[in-house]
């Protein structure tokens, strides 16, 4: 329920600050404003205060700014407006006050994470740590990409197409970037340099880990499944795994392999809990969903760094931040229409209700990132040039200011009916990818 809440709530928020771009620039324009609703379909909540009807719809996947000039019903019996009717219609406007109001909205939901975000910095964030170290490699999943390019663990990457990579986060910007196209990526291997070569046919916001390459991941405990193995012979949280079945444990990447050799049967495990090492007697069991895995019931603990920013210093943060996620969004984009990055990655209102229920089981700065990086994602989609969204709007408005006429009436019916059905075939792929996640694990 809790994530359920947290989602719903989030997303109320990113449509309330989009809908209100458009409300407070229509009114700026004098346009007369009839209806602001959060969410659609039956009323749930109705108020009238002064010409706008403010309401809370029961579907809350979106909302609307409905304006006089906008549709039906708002003519007199006539059928036609009065002259101080149509100086206050949208549609009687001109194309560039038209075009504020419709660029209003997206605009917001770009403008509130230069807003929201110094606050999480100055709160402070708990960032992981190995984003700022070098990028180097803990382990390389069999048959990947990088697998296939010959990248092996403990490979630290220095350059990729001649740009120099100093932390691991440098590099899943290089990577989407380049995605479709050919990478030089330099390395280096027990004190010597290697180059490998890879045409990444597919990329991701996770960026490295995308064609298999995971950050290193110490043996430490962060959390245990109850009544499973590990708990009840004593395993506690904090604990370092050192050994199993007397081979020496590296990373948590050797757990699985040195699990599953168990086959079921009782094994040693050494721990290390305060400075002490503690015998543990451990005998794992098979996954009910997997019938060829073994499982003790134990997760990795993340290593974070917490960092707090002054004022100034949290403001630049801030601001730096919205631009490498805005530009982030825009490559993805880019990569998406152009194939390079699959369609599976596309997310709905699922996966948003998830994200945000995980943030807010965690702290206020996972609140406001979460919240800013989906704001950025609604500004950016609204932009889109596909009729029924903002960025179609605007476009028939660009049009407009070229030729010094509109579009036909005809003209725009048909571009919004092929613009809904494209928006409908993204949200049914969306809603596709958000079950395929939730009950069959997909990616």
């Amino acid at each position: 329920m809790l994530t359920l809440f947290a989602g719903i709530v989030m997303l109320g928020i990113l449509v309330f600050v989009h809908e209100l771009g458009h409300f407070a620039v229509a009114k700026m324009a004098g346009v007369k404003v009839l209806k602001f609703s959060l969410g659609f379909g039956p009323k749930l909540i109705s108020r009238q205060w002064g010409e706008t009807e403010y309401m809370i719809c029961a579907i809350p996947l979106g909302g609307y700014v409905q304006m006089l000039g906008e549709g039906s019903g708002e003519a007199g019996e006539d059928g036609e407006l009065t002259a101080a009717e149509k100086a206050r219609s949208f549609a009687d406007k001109p194309v560039l006050s038209r075009t504020a109001i419709v660029a209003a909205g997206p605009l917001m939901n770009l403008l509130l994470p230069f807003l929201i975000l110094p606050v999480a910095y100055l709160v402070g964030v708990n960032m992981p740590a190995y984003l700022d170290q070098p990028a180097c490699v803990g382990y390389v999943v069999p048959d990947s990409e990088g697998a296939k390019a010959g990248f092996q663990a403990n490979d630290c990457i220095v350059s990729i197409n001649g740009d120099p990579m100093s932390a691991w986060n440098d590099t899943n910007r290089a990577l989407i970037e380049h995605v479709g196209s050919e990478l030089k990526i330099e390395v280096e291997r027990a004190g010597e340099q290697q180059l490998l070569s890879m045409t990444p046919a597919d990329g991701a916001l996770e960026g490295l880990q995308s064609i298999g390459l995971l950050p290193p991941q110490s043996a430490l405990v962060g959390a245990l499944a109850p009544n499973m193995p590990a708990q009840k012979a004593g395993m506690l949280v904090g604990d370092r795994i050192l050994s199993i079945g007397g081979e020496p444990i590296a990373s948590w990447y050797d757990l699985k392999r040195v699990i599953q050799d168990s086959e079921g049967a009782e094994v040693a495990f050494v721990v290390e809990r305060e400075g002490a090492e503690q015998p543990l007697s451990i005998q794992p069991v098979k996954d009910d969903t997997n019938g060829e895995a073994y499982l003790i019931g134990i997760a990795p603990q993340q290593e974070s760094v917490f960092k707090r920013f002054g004022l100034g210093q949290a403001i630049q943060a801030g601001a730096d931040r919205t631009i490498e996620l805005t530009e982030l969004t825009i490559t993805f984009i880019q990569k998406l229409f152009t194939g390079h990055v699959s369609t599976k990655n596309i997310g709905g209102p699922i996966t948003v209700v998830q994200i945000a229920g995980q943030a807010a089981q965690t702290d206020l700065s996972a609140i406001i990132s979460v919240l800013a990086f989906l704001s950025i994602q609604l500004g950016i989609l609204n932009l889109l040039p596909i009729p029924v969204l903002d960025g179609g709007h605007l476009f028939f408005n660009l049009v407009e200011l070229v030729f010094r006429r509109p579009l036909s009436l005809r003209t725009r019916e048909i571009a919004q009916q092929v613009g809904l059905v494209m928006l409908v075939l993204l949200m049914v792929l969306a809603f596709y990818n958000d079950i395929m996640r939730l009950f069959l694990g997909g990616s």
